[in-house]
């Protein structure tokens, strides 16, 4: 049986409504593809708790965690991703890549211009439907 693994997405906003958006490194899972930044929950942990857990530990800066935007199940061949996405923004410190390749603030109508993990196109679909509110 495959594993299931439960992980946190967040969707930051800042100031002039452009989304961060992470580059996973050639060497995790998933390679070279964009991604919201997050990762596992814990055990005993909260999605939101892990969320602002993970962007400290990936980005060096504290989240503010608001409403849940996609609640995503994604076969991958050897593994399920569940992913809960939330909106999310930046009330400590600035974003630096830690564990991403690359990261980068971009405008909403932007994002279809990047290859995005499979796990992730729900919650960019979402943001582009304009059903997502983005403002700060």
């Amino acid at each position: 049986m495959k594993k299931t693994v439960k992980v946190v997405g967040a969707v930051s906003i800042n100031k002039q409504s452009e989304i961060l958006c992470a580059l996973r490194s050639p060497n995790m899972s998933q390679p070279n593809v964009w991604e919201f930044p997050g990762g596992k929950i814990e055990e005993g942990e909260s999605p939101e708790e892990s969320l602002v857990r993970e962007i400290k530990e990936e980005l060096g800066c504290t989240v503010k965690v608001y409403e849940l935007i996609e609640d995503v199940v994604h076969e991958y061949p050897n593994i399920t991703v569940h992913l809960l996405t939330y909106r999310t923004k930046i009330v400590n410190g600035t974003p630096t890549a830690k564990e991403h390749a690359e990261i980068k603030w971009m405008a909403l109508e932007e994002l279809s211009s990047l290859q995005w993990a499979p796990a992730d196109i729900p919650t960019v679909k979402a943001l582009l439907s304009g059903k997502v509110n983005i403002e700060c």
